[in-house]
């Protein structure tokens, strides 16, 4: 997987700054703005619903209801499983040509506390599902919509959603700019740890706005400190007279003893487990492979997981090492071709499980240790590739839903530059900067987007609404 870049033809700084501001007859900064479906004469917009269905067509049957039923709960809820939607009509907007790694899906949910193979707590991108290179404003566009679209959620007024989306902006642009100037190596080890993000809180022009923010970090770090391996073997597993074993919670979670048609037998499922993992463990460094090895495999599950992924197949694995206390709990996750593949020409995968590994290596300052990919033959008989970690590590997530508007756009401080740090790595940050400017003018624009943008999002909201009304589609809600 490569990015294209002016890295590799050793221009010189200005060289590169030169060619991130050509950038702009490309497509100028005050052109971002602009989101109207106008344009569907030349190439007509897709039917929401009827992207939505296509994704559909290759996932569980049983699970999409759910899927339909989590993207009705409200337009956030809807946004976040609309990545294909908004993929399709990005592709059809004039882009700078900036290209970088994208994350493909850079919603305000998919910027959490994770953990570090040295297990600090860093501020980070958490899914990669759709990664590919692409143009970089594609993903700060994701991202500023998502902002418009969680403030309309809180009852914000436009104003305040407007001065939500500005700040998240103006943070990637200016830690963009931080970038520029930097040593390679220096940006390739920056990390937002927790004293980077109390830099950021301290920022803040409110003072008791950054006391409370301050405090709901701590607690969101003590929260996610609690959320380790042992506490998801608690809560997942229970002892039964095989041993320790996957608990069901059909549908959310049914273990593969119960979806197999095939021998359900103990010796059957240790095997296939067993083959799974011999796949996954040659895609580990070896001395992460020798760690895994500690590990036996003892039961295997299907997990419904968040709401754009619901349908793909994701399984639990449940590993055992000393004894039945010493656990080790992996995902395994189903890796589709990403949304964004229709529309950046790039190259082909021969496993989209490693197009999200190599894609999230470039991207994450610190990744799992046992992040790596596999092949395998489903219960239906066909294969399928996915992307393997573990299952819960110290992670944490915001809730905007419970942020004023103050709060909102401290956390949009902390995504921007973030995604920025992200973009940094894979791109050209020399680029990037000259290209954004030191005004405001992007910003402006971006805020715009995200408004039209979100209203969008409304309208294909009902849509799928509509679909359910129609009975086009069903919807159950868990």
């Amino acid at each position: 997987m490569t990015v294209p870049s002016v890295f590799t033809s050793h221009l010189s700084p200005a060289e590169r700054a030169e060619h991130g501001r050509n950038a702009r007859r490309r497509a100028s900064r005050s052109s971002h703005g602009w989101y109207e479906t106008e344009y569907e004469t030349e190439q007509p917009r897709p039917d929401p619903v009827e992207v939505i269905e296509r994704q559909s067509a290759d996932r569980v049957p049983e699970l999409v209801p759910i899927r339909y039923g989590r993207m009705l709960e409200s337009p956030f809820r809807f946004y976040r499983g609309a990545a294909a939607i908004m993929a399709a009509d990005l592709g059809r907007l004039p882009n700078t040509g900036l290209h970088v790694q994208l994350c493909g899906d850079a919603h305000p949910l998919n910027f959490r506390l994770l953990a570090s193979p040295e297990r600090r707590l860093v501020f980070d991108i958490n899914d990669f599902d759709e990664t590919l290179p692409g143009p970089f404003e594609w993903d700060v566009k994701r991202l500023a919509a998502g902002f418009v679209t969680a403030g309309r959620a809180n009852g914000f007024s436009p104003k305040e959603q407007h001065s939500v989306v500005r700040t998240c902006v103006r943070s990637y642009r200016e830690r963009m700019r931080e970038f520029a100037g930097m040593r390679t190596l220096d940006i390739w080890y920056a990390q937002d740890d927790a004293d980077a993000l109390g830099e950021l809180l301290a920022s803040s022009k409110d003072r008791s706005l950054e006391g409370e923010a301050r405090r709901r970090t701590a607690g969101a770090a003590a929260r996610a400190r609690t959320r380790t391996h042992l506490r998801a073997f608690e809560k997942l597993t229970r002892v039964t007279a095989e041993g320790r074993r996957i608990a069901p919670d059909p549908p959310l979670i049914t273990p593969l003893g119960q979806l197999s048609a095939a021998d359900p037998s103990e010796a059957t499922r240790e095997e296939e487990l067993q083959a799974l993992l011999d796949r996954y463990a040659r895609t580990l460094p070896s001395e992460r492979r020798h760690l895994l090895h500690h590990y036996r495999p003892v039961d295997m599950a299907r997990k419904v997981v968040r709401v754009g992924s619901v349908g793909t197949r994701c399984w639990v694995l449940l590993l055992l090492g000393r004894d039945d206390d010493d656990p080790l709990l992996l995902q395994a996750k189903e890796a589709q071709e990403s949304v964004l593949a229709a529309h950046t020409g790039g190259e082909r995968y021969d496993n989209q499980g490693r197009r999200v590994v190599t894609g999230q290596r470039l991207m994450q300052t610190s990744g799992d240790i046992f992040l790596g990919w596999t092949h395998a033959v489903g219960l239906d008989g066909r294969g399928r590739d996915f992307y393997v970690r573990q299952l819960w590590d110290w992670k944490g997530i915001a809730r905007p839903e419970t942020m004023g508007p103050g709060l909102l756009a401290l956390f949009g401080r902390l995504c921007g530059a973030s995604l920025a740090r992200a973009h940094a790595r894979s791109g050209d940050p020399i680029a990037l900067a000259a290209y954004l400017g030191g005004g405001d003018r992007f910003d402006r624009a971006l805020a715009e987007f995200a408004q039209s943008y979100a209203d969008q999002n409304e309208r294909d909201f009902e849509a799928l609404e509509a679909a359910r009304r129609s009975g086009r589609i069903t919807a159950e809600r868990l």
